[in-house]
C-alpha cells in the first residue's frame, strides 16, 4: 500500500507537504532584488533539496528591508519557477494588520499557495488582538493560512487557547511552531486539527512525537533532502534510521543559528556557487571566521561547503 505523503502516521493531514524551506531571497552584488537568482535557487530547495513548499518574504527573506513591490514581484517570480511542481507560501505577516490584509490579497493575485501570517510584533496586542489579527487575514483571501508561533521574536506567544479557536476558521490550517514548548504544542494537537510544522530545526523530531507533521527550516539549505529522509523514516515506523539522521544533522540544525540564520545560508549558499548575494543592512555579511565555522558545522553533519 502506497502511503500518502499529505498524511502522517496519524493521518492528520499535511497541508503543506512534509519539508518547507524558509528561503533567503538573492541580492545582486549592489543590493537589488534578484528575481533570476530566486527562480534558480527555488528549484534548487525543490529538485536538490526535496522541499514540497517554498517559503519566501518571511524573516529569513529579509522581509523587513524589502518593499511591498519586490514581495509581489519575488512571488510572481517562484511560482513561475516551481509552481508547478511545488507549493509556494508567502509571508505576510506585519504588525500592522490592515497592512498584513493588503500583503494577503496580493500574494493571492501573485499565485502564492499559501500564507505564513507571523504574530505581530513589538506592539504586543494582548489575546483578543492576536484572534482579531489573524482571523481578519484568513477571511481576505482564499487561501489557506499557517500562524507563525514565535515568541522570542515577536514578544508575544500565541495563547493555547486562542489557537484553538483560531482553528475554528476553515483556512486556519496550520502553525509553524517555534515556542520551543512541546507541553503547549501537546494540549493543541489534543484539542485541534491544526497541522504543525516545527519552526526550530532540531526539534523536528521531538515535535513528529507528538504529533506534528513536518518542518519549515532554515538549514534545509544545505540539509533538506536528509531532513526529508528523517521526517519520511518516521512516518514509516523507522525511529532508529529517523534517530540517526537527527543526531547527524543536529551539529548544521544548530549550527546555522550561530548567527544570525540569513547571514550563514547566504554565507553558505555563495559558497557552494547558488544564489545569494549579500544581505541588507541592519544584517552584515558573515566574517572569514563564521564561514570556517560553517564549514566545519557542514563537515561534522556529513556535508561539504563548497
Amino acid at each position: 500500500m502506497t502511503q500518502d505523503p499529505s498524511a502522517t502516521r496519524a493521518g492528520a493531514p499535511r497541508p503543506f507537504g512534509r519539508l518547507l524551506t524558509a528561503m533567503i531571497t538573492p541580492f545582486t552584488a549592489g543590493g537589488d532584488l534578484d528575481l533570476d537568482g530566486a527562480g534558480r535557487l527555488a528549484g534548487h530547495l525543490v529538485d536538490e533539496q526535496g522541499a514540497d513548499a517554498v517559503v519566501i518574504n518571511g524573516t529569513t527573506g529579509e522581509s523587513p528591508t524589502t518593499t511591498d513591490g519586490e514581495k509581489e514581484a519575488l512571488i510572481r517570480a517562484v511560482v513561475e519557477a516551481v509552481g508547478d511542481r511545488a507549493q509556494v507560501v508567502a509571508g505576510v505577516g506585519t504588525n500592522d494588520t490592515r497592512h498584513t490584509v493588503e500583503l494577503a490579497a496580493t500574494a493571492q493575485k501573485a499565485g502564492a499557495h499559501g500564507l505564513l501570517v507571523v504574530t505581530p510584533y513589538y506592539n504586543k496586542p494582548p489575546q483578543a488582538g492576536l484572534l482579531r489579527h489573524f482571523t481578519a487575514v484568513a477571511d481576505a483571501t482564499d487561501l489557506p493560512v499557517m500562524v507563525y508561533d514565535v515568541p522570542h521574536r515577536a514578544g508575544v506567544p500565541i495563547a493555547t487557547e486562542t489557537l484553538v479557536r483560531l482553528a475554528d476558521h476553515e483556512r486556519i490550517v496550520a502553525v509553524k511552531d517555534a515556542k520551543g514548548d512541546l507541553t503547549a504544542t501537546s494540549w493543541v494537537l489534543s484539542r485541534s486539527g491544526l497541522a504543525y510544522y516545527c519552526g526550530d530545526d532540531a526539534l523536528t523530531l521531538p515535535a513528529l512525537s507528538i504529533g506534528a507533521v513536518g518542518l519549515v527550516g532554515t538549514s534545509t539549505h544545505f540539509t533538506g533532502a536528509l531532513a526529508k529522509r528523517m521526517i519520511e523514516a518516521y512516518d514509516h515506523g523507522d525511529t532508529g534510521q529517523a534517530l540517526a539522521l537527527h543526531r547527524q544533522l543536529l551539529p548544521l540544525f544548530t549550527g546555522i543559528f550561530r548567527t544570525q540564520g540569513t547571514i550563514l545560508v547566504k554565507a553558505g549558499l555563495t559558497q557552494r556557487g547558488l544564489p545569494a548575494g549579500p544581505v541588507r543592512p541592519p544584517l552584515v555579511d558573515a566574517t572569514e571566521a563564521e564561514i570556517d565555522q560553517l564549514r566545519s558545522d557542514c563537515a561534522d553533519a556529513g556535508l561539504e561547503l563548497r
